[in-house]
Order: structure tokens, then sequence, then C-alpha cells
């Protein structure tokens, strides 16, 4: 099979032909049929995470090194699987079905929890394991597969991860949602995702905030109540205005220094801050200012198995809107990355081998 792997960081991926895989135990066998391309996937290819005055977590110190075969938002088609896959049941041949790439050891307090996305020895798909951008991959149990019956297969890829990490993390405003507009700073594929969970949950709206003109218009076209640019002096003030007085949710798909100073610049007092992005940088704040305002700052990571399958069942039952996807050959893996490296991407790309 053919398959682009990053050999060296920062460099070009490689093509590279391996064995098709020959499933064991549990294991499933799928032929991809689309492979979403995510931020996540240009720190894996740079090979660190920037924490802000100066330092790096490379991901050798995470025990990842390469050959790295990228991508965690993948839709494929049962080929084959072992015995023990057989004897779970749902891996007939033929079967087309999103996959949660968010897998855990399956042995620690989290993964018993349900919540293998925080697992302390990861073992996700497209990070840990190889992912989608392959002509095959092989997932560790059939359990992982969600059926996305009726739904547009480039369409469903991104739910994976800029579906699940945004419901993920908008579920934890709780019923705020439905009574204040939440703030999403960011307007990429999570953003345009963003406004759409919002939508299908019954929400109040989104203001979305970016630098980028283009993808503050397709916010705007998306069905944002207001989209504010992110290096306006008073980019505060206005958020403080449009939700009279100061933000009461803010989701931060950034996680930027710049993105999460704004963020608590403009939160209202008892506001909700949700950091998801991982661009880096650091933070200083005097403490007082947390029970003095008083404010809730808390970290979303992706999304657990429950959590996608109750946004693809969200999707289906609201008719919930796809964001904008274009579709690439796998072969254009590395100008895809190099694309989405420099701004160039409205939505998602989709590579389909």
């Amino acid at each position: 099979m053919r398959c682009y792997c990053v050999l060296h960081h920062g460099q070009d991926l490689e093509l590279v032909e391996k064995p098709i895989p020959e499933p064991q135990g549990t294991e499933v066998l799928l032929k991809v049929r689309a492979a979403g391309v995510c931020h996540t996937d240009l720190h894996l290819w740079e090979g660190h995470y920037d924490l802000g005055g100066g330092k790096k977590l490379t991901l050798a110190e995470r025990g990842i090194k390469p050959p790295l075969t990228l991508s965690h938002e993948i839709v494929g088609e049962v080929v084959s699987s072992g015995p023990g896959a057989q004897q779970a049941g749902g891996v007939k041949p033929g079967r087309v079905a999103l996959v949660h790439p968010w897998i855990g050891c399956g042995e620690c307090a989290a993964c018993k929890r349900g919540e293998e996305n925080i697992c302390i020895k990861p073992q996700a798909l497209g990070v840990a394991r190889p992912g989608g951008f392959a002509e095959y991959v092989v997932v560790p149990h059939p359990r992982y597969l969600v059926d996305i019956d009726g739904l547009d297969i480039a369409e469903a890829a991104p739910l994976a991860c800029a579906g699940v990490t945004t419901y993920s993390a908008i579920k934890k405003f709780g019923e705020r949602i439905g009574t204040d507009p939440v703030v999403i700073i960011g307007a990429g594929g999570l953003g345009l995702m963003a406004i759409e969970v919002l939508k299908a949950l019954g929400g109040k709206g989104a203001i979305v905030v970016d630098l980028d003109p283009v993808k503050r218009e397709a916010a705007l076209a998306a069905g944002a109540l207001l989209a504010i640019d992110a290096r306006a002096p008073d980019a505060a003030q206005q958020i403080q205005q449009a939700t009279g007085g100061g933000a009461r949710e803010v989701l931060d798909l950034v996680g930027a220094t710049p993105t999460v100073s704004l963020a608590m610049a403009s939160a209202a007092r008892g506001g909700h801050v949700v950091i998801c992005g991982l661009m880096g940088g650091d933070l200083t704040l005097a403490l007082p200012v947390i029970p003095m305002r008083p404010l809730t700052l808390q970290g979303s990571y992706v999304g657990t198995l429950q959590e996608l399958q109750e946004l693809v069942d969200l999707v289906k039952r609201t008719k919930m809107k796809a964001i904008p996807v274009r579709q690439r050959p796998l072969a254009e893996a590395n100008e895809a990355l190099q694309d989405l490296h420099h701004g160039r991407v409205v939505g998602r790309t989709v590579l389909v081998p």
C-alpha cells in the first residue's frame, strides 16, 4: 500500500510503500476512503509544541518518533478483521464507518471511565499509531467504528476531530449556550464547525474573532452573529459591547498567548473560558483575578467515543450543515499541509486515496 509519512520533522512527507497489514486479534483493517488534514498534523510534522518562553515540548519527549503516518480524521471501509473482532461483531466487509481515533491504553483510570482521550499512555491513530494518509489503516477494535449512514464520506471525516473537539468543548458551557452567545476565537475548520454545532444544539449564537478577513466572511456566511478582527486594538471592547458587558462563554480554538489574553480581557465576571487550541505560548496571570472576577479557565482535549457517537447522532437528527470541505487526492498530502500551514484553507481539506 501507499502511505505518505513523516520521516524527518519539518521536511516533505515521503511516499513509502508498505505491505498491507494483516489484522490480528480484535483489529479491523479499513480501506481509507477519506482522511482530514488538521492543525495537529502540522504540530506532528513540525515535531514539537510551543510551551512559551522559548521552551518546546518535543514529540520525542512523549515517545513519538518518525516514521509517522498522519491524519486522525478517518472514514474507511472494512476489508477484513482478526478473529477477536469477528467475535465482537460489526465488522462485516464493506461496512463504511467513521473512526474514533482517540484511543487509550485500556487499562488506566481514565480509560476505565470511558475517557480514553485523556489516557496517560495514549495510542491515538495518526499520532502514536499509523493514521489515514495511507490506503489502509488498522483500527484496534470494532467499537471505535461509528456508523455514518446517509452522511457524505468527506464531510463526515472532520467530525472525528474538528467535530468532537468543538462538541465536547461546547458541552462544558452547559445551559449557558441557550441564553448567551459564545465568543469563538478562531474561524478555521474548528471555528466553522463550532458555529454549526451551536446551531444544532439550539445555542444563542456565535461571535467569531479571527485575524483573516476571508475566514471572518466565511464565519458570517455560516451564520455567526458578528465577526471581529482579532488585530483591532479595541477587540476586547468590541466583544464586551456585543455581549452586554462581557462574554460569559469564550471558546479559544487557537490557544496562543494573544488569544488567551484576549479571552481573559473580554470575559464577564463569572465568565467561562475553554481552551482547545494548541498553537502555544504562555500566560502570566495575577491569581487574585480568578476568584475576584470570578473566572473559570478550562482546557478541553478532543473528545470521548461516546461524545463522537452523540455528535454523529446529532448531525443525523438535525441535518446539521457540514463545514466547507475541499477534497484532494492523497498524492497532494504535502501541498495540503503547506496550504494549512500558510493559512490558505477555509474549512477543511480531506484527502481521498
